[in-house]
């Protein structure tokens, strides 16, 4: 083990007269929490919900200290299961891993084998965390379009926070199986950043945040992946084509949906809810073996930045300030 038998670094999140402090500090490991696996982490990746949990966001995280990181991978170094021996290559992402349970922005965790998902053929550590969480939920929205109906001959699909974690992975995953992406961002982006993620058109916050009040909208789109919440997600709604289908996973806007039943109604419009935390493992396996395979992406470098944990605090710091683009990839 890395830095002993009995320890190991970790970026660790402390309370101190009302204000949360970070830091990195060797660790026992009777501090990790019960659990069938042990693992020794080769990268995790950075979140919005890591990101709160650094700054005491009783909402993601309710007891401090606490290890942040929702996403991990690596390898088994001990298990009491039988679904995984020593030296299995795994990914453990969602349930309560970094929110209420010692995460990934460790050298090792300890998890419930029912967390666990098998690395893929032709993936490794690296390149599962370039997508984490993020990817996960981006493509978790893409397959749940696809159930539902959704074809590229319908029309375009309209993805908000194009250039966020989960809103550039959708738009590559999108115009990979062929379909036509209008990226949507608050402000409208350089051509060549559009360009990067597969999208063919933007538009910004004065068509994707209407302010108007209607109940419906000219349609514009045939469907959407929406990121934001709030008002973005009443006006995908309300611009979506009749049989379309919006997928809504984020809330960083509102957690309000302020809207009258029109586009349900007269357009037969379907909205499809996301939940990645709680996914079934069935489904779970199965998004992450698409991410090896038919929906892999090569990412333009531009867009994944490396992280130490010594360099994290930066990273999070550009997240809570709305100035991280793409991917955070955390090296242990």
């Amino acid at each position: 083990m890395k830095n002993s038998d009995t320890t190991f670094k970790a970026f660790r999140v402390e309370e101190e007269n009302g204000n949360y402090i970070t830091s990195i500090k060797d660790m026992p490991f009777d501090i990790l929490e019960k659990g069938e696996v042990l693992i020794k982490v080769e990268y995790s990746s950075l979140n919005y919900k890591d990101a709160l949990s650094s700054i005491g966001n009783k909402g993601v995280t309710r007891k401090y200290p606490h290890t942040p990181g929702i996403d991990a991978a690596g390898v088994v170094e001990k298990s009491n299961s039988e679904l995984y021996k020593a030296g299995d290559s795994v990914i453990a992402t969602s349930y309560e891993l970094g929110m209420n349970h010692p995460g990934g922005f460790a050298e090792y965790i300890k998890v419930p084998d029912s967390w666990i998902v098998a690395m893929p053929q032709n993936m490794n550590a690296r390149q599962a965390m370039t997508y984490g969480t993020a990817g996960f939920t981006a493509a978790l929205s893409v397959f749940r379009l696809l159930n539902n109906g959704q074809k590229p001959e319908m029309g375009p699909v309209a993805v908000t926070g194009a250039l966020g974690g989960v809103g550039n992975i959708a738009c590559q995953i999108l115009n990979k199986i062929g379909f036509e992406v209008i990226a949507a961002n608050y402000e409208l982006a350089p051509e060549a950043e559009i360009q990067k993620i597969g999208a063919k058109s933007q538009i910004d916050r004065s068509v994707s945040d209407d302010k108007s009040g209607r109940p419906m909208l000219k349609t514009q789109w045939a469907g959407a992946v929406d990121v934001v919440g709030g008002n973005t997600l009443t006006t995908m709604l309300k611009g979506c084509m009749p049989l379309g289908n919006v997928t809504t996973c984020g809330n960083i806007g509102s957690g309000e949906l302020e809207m009258t039943v029109y586009p349900f109604i007269l357009r037969g419009v379907s909205l499809l809810g996301i939940d990645s935390q709680n996914c079934p493992m069935e489904i779970r396996q199965e998004i992450w073996n698409l991410l090896a395979g038919d929906w892999s992406i090569d990412f333009d470098p531009g867009l994944i930045r490396e992280s130490s944990l010594e360099s994290l605090r930066t990273h999070i710091d550009l997240m809570l300030d709305k100035k991280s683009k793409g991917r955070v990839v955390v090296k242990i």
